[in-house]
């Protein structure tokens, strides 16, 4: 004989407290939840209204520099130091959680051009127009001590750029030609040319860390490898690359920021065609930085605005300006993906959320996992009409919004101009160019 007895724990539905939540049983089988997917919409709807209500993502200004900001460098490992040099040669070093300069240098005569950490985080250099290569103490020099560089490395000719081996006491610098340099020694361990014009910006693999990359005026892309000495092979584009920024999780993976308003994102074992175009910018792209996930970047650009890309999309996801802000020459991607720096031409230096609408502080576990069901609703509906405009939508400022439309229309006409000659042309006589291809020019090894 079988005996079925009903058991009930207290535990499931008996409060600790009065002051406890009542537990409310719930059965999970979906025939008894016949609304369950018009609640969870209404849901969903709700959550990405409330995401662009909470959306403010401008935290503080640093101010300071009595100059634009030229350039930025983050410390290797205090997630709160963050170096800045400006146009008349200033170097400042912030401290973000006080908000407020620690420290502030003379460095240079003339601009800034560039600046890194040291991989140790105790030291850093700098760069600058009166051709001197610069290594400064991390630390405030002692009561009594004068603010001086422990080395000074005098060039031949102006360094626009400079960039830290990632475990080795190795530095690169950029102007008339890539130099490498021990930084023991006053004269570079070697120097890489690749035709003959003023290289703007060069950078190592965080992964594979004998690999640079490097942007020319003459409008190339150049790869190089640090123990043969020699350039590996390069790209070259319709439009000047300003500056490239390496994927810190993909070793091959690389974006570079170009005149031609847009961004690029290469394959360097396959530069024939870009993996990707970023399409936004209304003007030229200044700078670029990677999340340290690797999945996201920000660039910086000629038209007063910060915009964030997902890795794999053409088109970005945030918008960042403000009225005061101007043109933005550098931007940085804080270590502990929650925050974006950009410094800009009116001198000032501007902290901004990476997710605009996330909460700052401590979070209750309730409120944590009202977040994640949010999340998770927001992405099983995030294709239906009324959610994605509410998503995608975003205030720009005029100036923007009028050449965003002016644009639409040049592409658009560009594209009915190109079909019409196709269709009167003999077939094949104007091949069908992707977009991906149109604007690389060669690929020479």
């Amino acid at each position: 004989m079988r005996v079925k007895v009903l058991s009930r724990n207290p535990d499931d539905y008996v409060r600790e407290t009065k002051l406890d939540l009542q537990r409310v049983p719930r059965n999970y089988d979906p025939v008894l939840h016949p609304f369950e997917v018009p609640r969870e919409y209404t849901r969903a709807l709700n959550a990405t209204k409330l995401e662009r209500v909470f959306a403010k993502p401008f935290l503080s200004s640093l101010d300071g520099h009595r100059d634009g900001v030229n350039c930025m460098a983050k410390h290797p490992k205090s997630l709160s130091t963050v170096l800045s040099g400006a146009c008349d040669g200033e170097v400042k070093i912030w401290n973000l959680t006080k908000r407020q300069c620690v420290r502030t240098l003379q460095a240079h005569e003339g601009f800034v051009r560039g600046m890194c950490a040291r991989f140790c985080g105790t030291s850093f250099f700098t760069v600058g127009d009166d051709k001197t290569v610069k290594q400064w103490k991390m630390e405030s020099p002692g009561y009594g001590e004068e603010e001086e560089p422990i080395h000074t490395i005098l060039g031949k000719t102006v360094y626009t750029g400079i960039d830290h081996h990632w475990k080795e006491a190795v530095f690169a610098t950029c102007g008339h030609q890539v130099d490498i340099w021990d930084e023991q020694r006053t004269s570079p361990m070697c120097s890489l040319t690749w035709g003959f014009d003023s290289i703007s910006s060069v950078k190592f693999n965080p992964i594979e860390t004998y690999l640079l990359g490097s942007c020319a005026s003459d409008r190339n892309i150049v790869l190089y490898d640090m123990r043969q000495s020699t350039p590996l092979k390069k790209v070259i584009l319709k439009m000047r690359t300003n500056t490239l920024c390496w994927n810190p999780m993909e070793a091959f993976i690389f974006t570079a920021a170009n005149e031609d308003y847009n961004l690029y994102t290469f394959d360097m074992r396959y530069l024939a065609s870009p993996v990707m175009v970023h399409m936004d910018h209304v003007s030229a792209v200044l700078d670029v930085d990677y999340s340290p996930t690797g999945k996201e970047f920000v660039s910086a650009s000629f038209d007063k605005s910060i915009r964030i890309f997902p890795v794999d999309k053409g088109h970005s996801r945030e918008v960042y300006h403000t009225k005061r802000m101007q043109h933005v020459i550098t931007v940085k991607w804080t270590s502990d993906n929650k925050y974006i720096l950009c410094g800009s031409d009116e001198m000032n230096i501007r902290l901004w959320k990476a997710n605009a609408s996330e909460k700052l502080g401590v979070l209750a576990p309730r409120e944590k996992a009202a977040m994640n069901y949010n999340q998770k609703l927001k992405e099983k509906f995030q294709y239906h009409p009324q959610i994605k405009r509410i998503a995608r939508h975003r205030h720009l400022p005029k100036s923007i919004f009028t050449q965003v439309k002016e644009q639409r229309i040049m592409r658009e006409a560009r594209r009915r101009k190109e079909q019409n000659r196709r269709k009167h042309s003999k077939p094949g006589a104007v091949p069908v160019v992707s977009e991906k291809k149109k604007h690389i020019v060669a690929v020479v090894k």
